[in-house]
């Protein structure tokens, strides 16, 4: 049987999941395993199938058993020793350790029976608590430093989310290509649009993506926790900073385009009642239909100079009559007169 070295990385698939452990690929007779239990995530939703790669680390044999985790938990350090937290540490295996207190700069923090020290820069990423929150809890870390035979470790859990985030991203980046429709949910709203969840990146969808309708309120057609779906039109994937990586998303390029069939539908010389969408010192924007509107220029209007205050005279929202006297359907503009 091949040997491992404790706190050797591997990446292999998953080829069978039992009540309470993952059986994993070795290329041998035998099967490695993972506990069950590492898998299942807060809400007790298992994160993995048959056939996902993973990464895991070696942590002990037993006969014929390979024992691989994907993370050193304070258990396994207190059986492995200082043996097991240095390969840790030449490996980059993910530890686990109880946040004993706060001390001059940071925390103090036990890992099996070995004590480290994580700075205060060095606990929380991207949603940082209060300090004081982190006392008595359990936290994963990376060894970032093991000096003089384990007397002075330090740990970081900010580098150990920032790695697991950059994995997640680089994944994300083969699977959000442009053209491809998703399924998303609302975390925020802005002036300048909404930011959406795709499999735990947030994406931006402009206000101008949202409808071919104007949109002047974000809130007025949206609400945050509201699922959608979405068509990607552009990313910008940062190998460097993973984290500063972009993606936009449009809504309105899933609706028909009103555009397409305004030629038929509004023949030159129809008369329509229309509503004013938006007032301009040079006209107004007169709604039409939805998605559609057409401009009516300030040289239409009688006895209305281009020196006239059109918001003075004229209220969005104000029913106004016009009839159809040309259409540009490339350029996507009507013009309209009274």
């Amino acid at each position: 049987m091949k040997g491992f070295e404790i706190g050797e990385e591997i990446e292999t698939t998953v080829v069978q999941i039992s009540n309470d452990t993952v059986f994993i690929d070795l290329g041998l007779k035998s099967e490695g395993f993972v506990e069950k239990a590492e898998f299942v995530d807060k809400d007790g939703n298992l994160t993995v199938k048959e056939g996902d790669k993973i990464k895991v680390y070696f942590v002990s044999a037993n006969r014929d058993e390979l024992h691989f985790t994907t993370r050193l938990s304070a258990d396994k350090a207190a059986k492995a020793g200082l043996e097991m937290l240095e390969n840790a540490y030449k490996s980059g295996l993910p530890v686990e350790g109880k946040v004993e207190g706060e001390i001059k700069g940071g925390f103090e923090v036990k890992i099996g029976g070995a004590r480290a020290f994580c700075p205060y820069s060095q606990m929380g990423y991207k949603n940082r608590a209060e300090p004081a929150s982190y006392v008595g809890k359990n936290v994963a870390f990376v060894i970032t430093e093991y000096k003089n035979e384990g007397k002075n470790i330090i740990v970081s859990n900010r580098r150990l989310l920032e790695n697991e985030e950059n994995e997640k991203i680089g994944a994300l980046s083969k699977e959000l290509v442009v053209g491809k429709i998703v399924s998303a949910t609302v975390t925020s709203l802005q002036s300048y649009g909404a930011f959406v969840d795709i499999g735990g990146f947030q994406a931006l969808l402009p206000i101008s993506e949202i409808s071919h309708e104007r949109v002047e309120d974000v809130a007025s057609v949206l609400s945050v926790g509201q699922k959608i779906e979405a068509k990607i039109i552009k990313t910008e994937w940062n190998e460097e900073h993973p984290d500063r990586s972009r993606v936009s998303v449009s809504t309105k390029e899933l609706e028909t385009d009103p555009w397409d069939n305004v030629a038929s539908q509004f023949p030159v010389g129809t008369k329509i009642s229309g509503s004013i969408a938006r007032i301009a010192p040079f006209g107004l924007f007169v709604n039409i239909a939805k998605g559609v509107d057409g401009l009516v220029h300030v040289s239409a209007l009688d006895g209305i100079t281009s020196n006239t205050n059109l918001k003075k005279m004229f209220k969005v929202g104000e029913a106004f009559d016009v009839v159809v006297e040309k259409i540009g359907e490339d350029e996507k503009r009507i013009s309209l007169r009274p």
